[in-house]
């Protein structure tokens, strides 16, 4: 007997290899390499039934209306999504298990129930199971169909007779098809199912809504080419003893990247936070050394955030630089141009930073915030409660201006903050009432003017 040909699929970028080794030759990726069966030519299997070949178009010629859409029901995740839900679109959604995915989409089916179909596929979970969350949650008598399937060919038939307007599929790792050989989940079934799903949903103009699993490194398990083939890639985060959930857009071909959005998970399911700096403002009732107050922007929405720092005496040889919510090889930068060009040494410190509320700063201008709190911390001195800052720190000790200056003023100024510091280029033209702009083009300049 013939022993069953094998073939070696990388996890990374789906690339195929017919033997193992310890890189993968299409994307240079470590150990990526896992052996499954080898994949036959079988028939033309990614054409929709009763499909036709498009004609070639010229682009003048094409209508440039607004694309409709479907509202879900809930402000935030409108927001994620660009205003709301395009029909036809495809949207990955990942996240930690039990952070809050299958609840949001149930809910948000059930509120586009009311005045369309809509199809729920569990590949998970048994239609009674959903039946228990949705009376949990309030949304016993919502009008939506559940489909408790795994097999594509299957889901696909019950799409095409019912034409629902929009499908969540939970998730698109335990989806296999009948026409490949390997197991659900691996590399070419993942790859498979979701390309014909994504092909279905353009032609039949279907949104469809794709859960798919995280690795431990927090990002979509499957190939990188899955997120090439969706439209929009959506992110849950949030700690599990957290109630707070963010939801944050990495891809989007109808919106804005980087959008945030924000929501509370309760007893009914997960709500929308409508004024999410206040929740991470939560300071405490006095002034406290370490802690500053960031202006930071996430996709069109300025956010005010309180940054914390602990400086301490280092017990080792290697001082600690642990960070959590900020780029810990940042922070090393930072503070080296802190002792270059401030003259503060901290080689006999460790330092720690923290973004309170479980939000991931990534943009340079959280870069004087994060100076501001250490140097507070290593002086014993509070910053004034009510001064709020913003700014790039450059290598030679320049402070540099943010994008949306004047959102992110307008915004500090709507909480309650008095003072500001920013970079001289982020000066209004005009005098914020009620708010005291202090405008700075070097590292010792915004250290003078915190404590002036």
């Amino acid at each position: 007997m013939a022993r069953p040909r094998s073939q070696y699929s990388c996890t990374s970028c789906g690339g195929v290899s017919v033997k193992w080794q310890g890189q993968c030759p299409h994307c240079n990726a470590w150990n990526t390499l896992e052996e499954g069966p080898a994949e036959s030519t079988a028939s033309p299997r990614f054409r929709v039934a009763g499909s036709a070949a498009q004609a070639v178009v010229a682009m003048d010629s094409v209508p440039t209306e607004n694309v409709a859409r479907m509202t879900t029901g809930s402000s935030e995740f409108d927001r994620v999504l660009g205003g709301g839900m395009v029909e036809g679109s495809v949207v990955l959604i990942g996240g930690d298990p039990g952070v809050g995915k299958s609840t949001l989409l149930l809910q948000a089916l059930a509120h586009m129930g009311t005045e369309r179909k809509v199809l729920y596929v569990s590949a998970e979970e048994s239609a009674a199971q959903i039946a228990l969350r949705a009376r949990r949650l309030g949304l016993d008598g919502a009008a939506v169909a559940l489909l408790a399937e795994t097999e594509l060919e299957n889901i696909l038939a019950v799409m095409e007779s019912t034409r629902p307007s929009v499908v969540v599929i939970d998730s698109i790792q335990t989806i296999y098809s009948t026409q490949l050989p390997s197991a659900p989940g691996s590399v070419a079934q993942v790859r498979e199912c979701a390309a014909q799903l994504t092909r279905f949903a353009k032609q039949l103009c279907v949104g469809v809504v794709m859960i798919g699993h995280v690795t431990k490194e927090g990002t979509l398990a499957g190939p990188r080419v899955l997120e090439h083939i969706v439209d929009t890639v959506l992110y849950f985060e949030g700690e599990t003893h957290s109630s707070h959930r963010l939801v944050r857009a990495f891809k989007n071909r109808f919106g804005a990247v980087n959008e945030l959005g924000v929501f509370a998970m309760t007893e009914t399911g997960l709500r929308g936070v409508a004024n999410p700096s206040a929740i991470f403002l939560s300071r405490a009732g006095g002034e406290v050394p370490g802690s500053s107050v960031l202006v930071t922007q996430e996709g069109s929405r300025p956010l005010l955030v309180e940054v914390q720092a602990l400086v301490d005496g280092a017990n080792a040889p290697n001082p600690r630089r642990l960070c959590v919510g900020f780029d810990a090889n940042r922070l090393a930068l930072l503070l080296a141009v802190l002792h270059r060009h401030a003259g503060i040494a901290l080689f006999d410190q460790d330092v720690f930073v923290n973004v309170v509320g479980g939000v991931r700063i990534s943009e340079p201008a959280a870069d004087l915030a994060v100076m501001l709190a250490v140097v507070s911390s290593l002086r014993n001195r509070p910053l004034p409660r009510a001064l709020a800052v913003f700014g790039e720190l450059g290598l030679t000790g320049e402070i540099r201006p943010a994008p949306r200056g004047q959102e992110r003023l307008r915004e500090a100024a709507k909480i309650g903050f008095s003072r500001m510091i920013v970079p001289r280029a982020n000066l209004p033209r005009r005098a914020i009432e009620g708010v005291a702009t202090v405008g700075v083009e070097r590292l010792d300049e915004a250290l003078d003017a915190a404590w002036e």
